[in-house]
């Protein structure tokens, strides 16, 4: 059995609505964070380093030829591709060059749609218009959300920038145009345990969200929680402790939201630890099992 027999997933959302399966291509347009260049802070979040999360630095890649590369690589999987603005915030550019950089990858053939990596503080109304244009014009459009956390101590802890306030007012003004959101949760952040992650899973779930994905604590290279594991004050989740609380938040979540990630994984040496993490199967399987023994998705609103 697998994840599909227990959570509505992204690529059975694709099979329904395309027909077919569809791939995300990985995309680094050259933008950058307001954590990042002295906006807000500098450094970035305690746990980023983009590096662990992008396949190609795309500042030196046309989006044309990431587009085409990751083309090649996935072709024997799917023939229909999504771009995926992933690295730093997708939506952190002036007006005209978010725009040209969107119909840059939508002119590639194959490709059905966006989906674009943002934080809740670097969404003007201009720019969901945008992504609203697009969507009317037949596109899929996902807009994805970085939260992490909806503890405001924890989001102040890990550097975020942003309270959950903010993400509140980005996620009403999104899906007030019918733009769809998916939300990026952290388990395992410092301070916080099982109760926490559910709190924050019902908190998202009140605001109302389209799309979740669900990533392990890891800690990667050149990243400042790197630093804090080195001296032994910071310990990741164990395998075990990630399936068991994604197992749980997976139950709590009502079967029409979308799951595009339960876990996540990253590559030695960028990766530092934990170790399961640099599997892309073990994490999986782990929380594929736990759904098998307690219940897939939304069974406990149902007990």
């Amino acid at each position: 059995m697998g994840l599909d027999d227990f959570v509505s997933t992204f690529a059975m959302y694709c099979q329904q609505r395309f027909g077919e399966g569809v791939q995300k291509l990985t995309l680094d347009a050259n933008f950058t964070c307001p954590n990042r260049d002295g906006t807000l802070g500098r450094g970035g979040c305690t746990f980023c380093n983009v590096a662990s999360f992008t396949y190609v630095l795309g500042s030196e890649q046309s989006i044309a030829t990431q587009l085409s590369e990751g083309k090649q690589r996935l072709r024997a999987k799917a023939s229909k591709f999504l771009a995926y603005f992933q690295a730093y915030t997708s939506t952190y550019e002036e007006y005209a060059v978010l725009q040209q950089r969107y119909d840059e990858a939508l002119a590639s053939t194959d490709l059905v749609g966006l989906c674009v990596g943002s934080r809740p503080d670097c969404l003007p109304d201009k720019v969901l218009d945008l992504l609203l244009a697009y969507q009317q014009q037949g596109h899929e459009v996902w807009l994805e959300l970085g939260l992490q956390s909806a503890h405001d101590d924890t989001l102040k802890r890990i550097n975020r920038g942003h309270d959950f306030a903010t993400y509140v007012d980005a996620v009403e003004r999104a899906r007030k145009r019918g733009l769809k959101v998916c939300t990026h949760l952290i388990l395992g952040l410092p301070g916080e345990d099982n109760i926490m992650h559910l709190q924050t899973l019902q908190r998202v779930l009140a605001v109302g969200v389209d799309g979740l994905k669900l990533h392990p604590l890891h800690i990667v290279e050149g990243s400042t929680m790197a630093k804090a594991w080195r001296c032994g004050r910071l310990l990741p989740p164990t395998m075990e402790q990630y399936a068991a609380s994604a197992g749980e938040l997976i139950r709590h979540t009502p079967r029409d939201i979308i799951f595009h990630r339960v876990t996540a994984y990253a590559k030695p040496p960028v990766l530092l630890a934990p170790q399961w993490c640099s599997s892309r199967w073990k994490g999986l399987n782990a929380v594929v099992q736990e759904l098998a023994r307690a219940g897939g998705q939304g069974s406990a609103l149902s007990r």
